[in-house]
């Protein structure tokens, strides 16, 4: 595996996505007219797609889904369909949508149409949550100026679909669009496109189509400068919990877990870290040093997810925050199938106990029963994130969980939060 560079020696350079001007004017003078022809140009076309491949960018929306598959399936669907840039940022502990649709908006519009005129899509649709109006104020800003200016080649609108987790799940975000109904669907081939009605959607993260607006403009060689050979590129990753300097951080793939957290400033020393968001896994101490990449992450039972780290630091009880993510998880499916309506809460309910150092000797042979029944059988990955997250807790958290068996709840278990929730959970 290559070695990525140190967090601490980023040049500022147009590459950068937190280093974007929001204006369109200042858009313009960092990186010129939006590189799309004026009529459908095939061999034009190729080259984009041919180019977006050559990069080997993954998607950074959760499933590292390789950006070229996904846009091919797209082309082979003739055209007249819609891109879909997916800002719900539905993770309570994440900023990176926030953080690209305020600060560098045209980057990720131009990415949408970069995307539309390669698969001759006719429409670009953002997608940012109900409630998050400082950033549907930013987004429909940009939409007019670029409107105003005559600069959009294809028409951009915003919809406003409700703040709930799996809403933002893109199966489900079509849905939405489609019948104004947040219901995910089950998909073993993500290559095949979704629709919206008759039309191939083509959906994307903000962070992705910023990345490929700026691969169009510079080529795949800039953005296999940074990062691994095997996975290139910068990322961003939300860090959050426990430290001085919470916030977005743009890092090369492959930067150890533990140089990201210290480019945000632990309070003290760190516990574990929750890598991946809420439906990732807790790390422990032992692999701190682990690259942030997929191979590396897979390898101790996590993934970068949707670009999310929080710390946890000594003086918390982990089994205590777990259980708040299990309830809030639970509290946010779509209730559509057997595991998240009646499995989540029963898991939750078996770690609220825990938490709480309830004596119950079959507490912890029924918790385990219960996720064997979860795993795998949902209509979409929302359970099996809320299982992978429990199961590595009981593991990095294995004296706490110990200790909270005999009834012997830890110290650290009353104290405030150290998670982010739109609304208080108890555990």
């Amino acid at each position: 595996m290559s070695s990525a560079s140190s967090t601490t020696l980023f040049p500022v350079d147009q590459h950068r996505l937190t280093r974007q001007p929001p204006d369109l004017v200042g858009h313009l003078e960092s990186h010129g007219p939006l590189p799309v022809p004026h009529s459908v140009n095939p061999q034009w076309q190729r080259d984009f797609a041919e180019n977006i491949a050559a990069s080997g960018l993954a998607g950074r929306g959760g499933a590292a889904f390789p950006s070229a598959v996904k846009l091919a399936g797209n082309r082979a669907a003739h055209g007249m369909g819609i891109v879909v840039i997916n800002g719900m940022e539905g993770e309570p502990a994440s900023d990176k949508d926030k953080e690209l649709l305020t600060r560098a908006p045209h980057l990720v519009l131009d990415g949408a149409q970069l995307m539309a005129a390669a698969c001759d899509a006719q429409s670009v649709v953002v997608c940012v949550p109900e409630g998050r109006d400082s950033v549907a104020d930013a987004v429909s800003y940009a939409i007019k100026d670029r409107k105003k200016h005559g600069y959009a080649r294809l028409s951009e609108s915003l919809v406003r679909p409700p703040d709930r987790f799996v809403a933002g799940e893109e199966s489900a975000l079509v849905q939405w669009i489609d019948s104004r109904r947040s219901l995910p669907m089950f998909r073993t081939d993500k290559s095949i496109p979704l629709r919206i009605g008759k039309q191939p959607a083509l959906v994307h993260n903000t962070e992705t189509l910023a990345h490929a607006a700026l691969i169009a403009r510079y080529g795949h060689e800039a953005f296999l400068t940074r990062g691994l050979r095997e996975e290139p590129g910068m990322t961003l990753v939300t860090v959050t919990g426990a430290v001085n300097h919470p916030g977005v951080i743009e890092v090369d793939r492959g930067t150890p877990l533990s140089e990201i957290v210290a480019a945000a400033g632990p309070e003290e020393s760190v516990k574990a870290m929750l890598v991946g968001g809420y439906g990732g896994a807790w790390v422990g101490p032992e692999h701190f040093a682990t690259p942030y990449a997929s191979i590396a992450l897979r390898s101790i039972g996590a993934s970068a997810g949707v670009g999310v780290i929080v710390v946890l630091r000594t003086r918390a009880c982990g089994v205590t925050e777990t259980a708040r993510v299990a309830r809030y998880m639970a509290q946010q499916s779509s209730g559509q199938c057997g595991p998240c309506v009646f499995g989540l809460p029963a898991v939750a309910d078996d770690l609220s106990k825990l938490a709480r150092a309830h004596t119950d000797p079959e507490l912890m042979v029924r918790l385990l029963r219960r996720l064997d029944e979860v795993q795998g059988r949902g209509a979409c990955r929302h359970p099996d994130g809320v299982v992978g997250l429990v199961r590595s807790a009981l593991t990095v958290f294995a004296d706490d969980v110990a200790a909270h068996e005999r009834g012997m709840p830890c110290s650290h278990h009353g104290r405030p939060t150290q998670l982010r929730f739109p609304h208080p959970i108890e555990p």
